[in-house]
């Protein structure tokens, strides 16, 4: 194994945290190949290796880098969603099927609204919505 980086404790910009990333994706894919990560808590030049550039790249991650949280929609829309679809409505039709205003239908879709016991049985009754999954993400 041929080390790099010796000589920095501390990454501070996104050039040589590209480079030191790179290096222990590699480092990992070498260890895999020659068996130095077989066993679960392997002590060795790799495993002391990997973890001592990994901390340099998770410490400027910490410090430099600002993530987003991934957005997901809830089993609930998606099923609405996925009923819609099948049936052809769009969302104004989807609300006079349910009985609601399309306004307040829009805003159960986009979680700005709770659903309600009331709107429960109807998604239930209207389009066939698993209980389980209004009762979950509701």
């Amino acid at each position: 194994m041929i080390k790099k980086f010796e000589d920095i404790t501390k990454i501070e910009d996104r050039e040589l945290f590209d480079k030191v990333s790179a290096y222990c994706d590699d480092l990992i894919d070498e260890a895999t190949a020659n068996g130095s990560l077989d066993e679960q808590g392997a002590d060795n030049e790799y495993t002391r290796e990997i973890g001592r550039v990994a901390n340099m790249c998770a410490d400027y991650e910490t410090f430099f880098m600002t993530f987003t949280n991934i957005k997901f929609k809830s089993p609930l829309v998606v099923s609405i969603e996925n009923e819609m679809e099948n049936r052809s409505l769009r969302q104004v039709q989807a609300a006079e099927l349910l009985d609601v205003k399309a306004s307040t239908f829009s805003q159960i879709m986009t979680r700005k609204r709770p659903v309600s016991m009331r709107m429960a049985k109807r998604l239930y009754k209207v389009f066939n919505i698993d209980p389980k999954i209004i009762l979950e993400y509701a």
